[in-house]
């Protein structure tokens, strides 16, 4: 991995002269912390202001022999999955590259964090829809002249946007894949997902298997939406098709409020049921969610407010 700086005046393999001009005229793009919430659990939420006219978060979550950092790709999301918070917020703009790859330098740069053995795009946004910098962010994560993260610990994941996932699938590093699926019945994906009117369930399917790695389905447990034993079925014989692990996830408070999570004690039935049609299945825990950084929890309104009143005190 490459010595990390945040000004060309920390190149010091460079002549001071060519730091100072390079510091003037190419600076390099810093995110601003604007706020840091820490989880009773130990997860670490970040609010990033990004070149003063965007906020994001990221998150930190540590494990017993592993810290995951799950960073964002756009502010906001134009797809609008009625159980995600994001989603509520709308589309407002694609990150940089420079943006994306800064959230996990600010972190390697954070000392008493620690260095993150895992990155997973599962923060605001549909990566694939912002893939032509996503695609350049994934070269820098890891390649050893930039920050030399392994591939095989780095993770995509996709509502399945079809063109672009032909194009992760022609990358040659064994970067993870991770299906935000959610419903696997096409009228009840229709009910929670707007995509499944441009991108079938079963046209997304299709393209995924072309995949070489693993393939990981998200699953957001749902009461009365995709909890029953037909959605089980559906999901055994989709998970088996992809030879794909499948992550089961408690809906968590901030999408539509006519969802409730499925209780859970339907979740671990639902679990068993899988396991029985040997489907390799985990039930995930929540995390961070007295901060409001749970799967499906990232919003930032505040941050947009944030930034506002910042620009007005420096006008004054």
């Amino acid at each position: 991995m490459a010595a990390l700086i945040r000004s060309w005046r920390g190149a010091t393999d460079l002549p001071e002269l060519l730091r100072s001009s390079l510091d003037e005229h190419f600076p390099l793009p810093v995110p601003q912390l604007l706020k840091r919430e820490e989880s009773s659990d130990g997860t670490v939420k970040f609010l990033w202001e990004m070149g003063g006219t965007a906020a994001v978060e990221s998150v930190w979550i540590p494990q017993r022999r592993r810290s995951t950092l799950c960073i964002s790709s756009q502010e906001g999301c134009a797809y609008g999955c009625r159980f995600c918070a994001t989603g509520t917020m709308g589309f407002l703009r694609h990150l940089t590259p420079s943006e994306i790859v800064g959230q996990v330098r600010e972190m390697l740069l954070t000392p008493e964090l620690g260095r993150p053995t895992n990155i997973v795009f599962m923060g605001m946004g549909e990566p694939l829809h912002n893939w032509s910098a996503v695609d350049t962010a994934l070269t820098i994560l890891n390649d050893p002249d930039g920050l030399g993260i392994g591939a095989r610990h780095i993770t995509v994941s996709t509502i399945g946007l079809v063109p672009a996932l032909a194009k992760l699938a022609a990358r040659p590093e064994q970067f993870g894949v991770a299906w935000s699926l959610h419903a696997a019945v096409p009228e009840s994906r229709a009910r929670l997902m707007p995509i499944e009117h441009k991108y079938p369930l079963r046209t997304v399917q299709r393209a995924l298997r072309v995949f070489s790695r693993r393939i990981t389905i998200e699953y957001v447990m749902i009461e009365g939406v995709n909890d029953d034993e037909s959605s089980m079925e559906a999901l055994a014989a989709i998970a088996s098709d992809l030879k794909a692990h499948v992550n089961l996830l408690p809906l968590h408070p901030g999408g539509a409020a006519d969802l409730n999570p499925a209780k859970a004690r339907q979740m671990r039935a639902f679990a068993q049921a899988l396991r029985a049609r040997r489907v390799n299945v985990t039930v995930r825990s929540s995390r961070g969610l007295d901060i409001n950084a749970a799967c499906g929890q990232l919003r930032t309104t505040m941050g947009r407010t944030s930034i506002a009143s910042k620009n007005d005190r420096s006008v004054q």
